[in-house]
Order: C-alpha cells, then sequence, then structure tokens
C-alpha cells in the first residue's frame, strides 16, 4: 500500500473519473487492487453481512482489509452471525459501528417504532449518519452494489466521486450477475445469510425486511409499505 496520504476534493474527483473509465469491465480484484494502491490505508470496505463475497475478494487482495459493519441494533441474529463468522474466518478486520443512540433512546426521542413512520428518518439515525461518521477517515470506500440487483442499481458505476461526501465510492462487484455471485459463493464456501435460503431476496433491519414473492426484484421484500427501495447510504 502507499503511504496515508489525504488528497484534496479536486484530485479525488480527477481519480473516479479516470478510474471509472479505465477500470469498466475489470475483474473485481483489479479494481479493489487500484483502490488500495490509491488510497492505502485510507481506503475501506463495507458490508451488510448478506453475504461475505466483497469482505473475501477484497481479503484475497489486501489481507487485513477494514471492513466497516453498520450494526443498527435492529439487525436479524442470522446478520450478526454472518458478520462473527466473517471476523472469524477471513483475514479481514471487521469494524463494527453503531449510532450515537440506541433504540430505546431513539424511541424516547421520537417515538415507538420510528421505522413504521418515518423510516427516512429512522435509516437517517441508524445507517447514514453512523456511515458518514465512519468514513471521515477516508478518503474511499467500497461497497457490494450490483447492477442486477435493482433497477435503482442498472447504472453503478465500478468508480464513481461522491458530491455529497467527498469521497470515491468503489463497487467491485457492478457487473457481477446473480449466478457469478452464487459461483463464487459455491468455490470459496463464503458465509451467506441464511435468510437469503429462506425467501428473502435482501437482508436489513428486521421491521423493515420481508420475504419477495415470484417476479420480484430482489431489493422488493424492503421497506413493502413505503414508497422507498434504499436507506440512503448509497444516494450522494
Amino acid at each position: 500500500m502507499t503511504v496515508d496520504v489525504r488528497r484534496s476534493t479536486a484530485e479525488l474527483m480527477d481519480l473516479a473519473s479516470r478510474a471509472g473509465a479505465e477500470l469498466e469491465g475489470a475483474p473485481a480484484e483489479e479494481i479493489i487492487g487500484w483502490a488500495a494502491e490509491t488510497f492505502g490505508p485510507r481506503f475501506c470496505v463495507t458490508s451488510s453481512m448478506a453475504d461475505a463475497v466483497l469482505a473475501h475478494v477484497a481479503a484475497r487482495v489486501v489481507p487485513g482489509i477494514e471492513v466497516v459493519f453498520l450494526d443498527t441494533g435492529l439487525h436479524f441474529p442470522e446478520t450478526l452471525r454472518v458478520r462473527d463468522q466473517v471476523a472469524r474466518t477471513i483475514p479481514v478486520t471487521v469494524v463494527t459501528v453503531r449510532p450515537e443512540i440506541s433504540v430505546e433512546e431513539q424511541d424516547e426521542r421520537f417515538g415507538p417504532r420510528l421505522y413504521s413512520r418515518d423510516p427516512d428518518s429512522c435509516c437517517y439515525l441508524r445507517k447514514v449518519k453512523p456511515l458518514e461518521d465512519a468514513l471521515a477517515g477516508y478518503d474511499a470506500w467500497a461497497a457490494g452494489l450490483r447492477r442486477d440487483e435493482s433497477p435503482t442499481r442498472a447504472n453503478t458505476p465500478v468508480v464513481h466521486f461522491e458530491q455529497a461526501r467527498g469521497k470515491v465510492k468503489v463497487n467491485p462487484l457492478a457487473t457481477w450477475t446473480t449466478d457469478e455471485v452464487d459461483q463464487y459463493i459455491a468455490r470459496y464456501d463464503i458465509p451467506v445469510n441464511q435468510l437469503l435460503n429462506q425467501g428473502y431476496g435482501s437482508v436489513g433491519c428486521w421491521p423493515c425486511t420481508r420475504r419477495i414473492q415470484p417476479g420480484e426484484d430482489a431489493r422488493a421484500g424492503r421497506w413493502a409499505m413505503f414508497d422507498k427501495t434504499e436507506c440512503g447510504l448509497h444516494a450522494a
């Protein structure tokens, strides 16, 4: 890795623009390698722990890389089990990030079950703001977004600059298909959230996640009672 160098916004924008074009279609390992070489310890990976594919790919390129996990306090037990399994079995450094306030404190301040009344505010308090705080020490971060997951992700770039956060965002798996993910999981015996084998297409917090119906896209079970399919983490 390179030395720990903080770059200006203009430099980050230029790096992201050039890499987004040059790395389109490149293997995930090459994309992660570019980010690690370019940003050194100012680059991290994030994971929702639906599966450990991205963490595993990153660990093959950069053993010990930091993997940020947002513990909202509302996760299914199955999700936390994947996090713990990743920490035990894959050579990464899992960094668990929690909101400033507990679920109980949130209930006291905003009323019970904020997720059922104002899911955008709940997502901001328990996901978006904690991630922004966690990314303060990084110039670039990677997420496991894929273009085939839903229409809202169909144009996901492999690298781009987030204006809102002032960070370079890396999506090494953007071009992967579901079949490619499944093949990778089988080949390397990757930890997978067991809920994905029980009718869930995507796994988030338990109050806002349901099983999907045949023909629905993978994220249809998220916030099913609202006109909402994203928590806001990937809207910057």
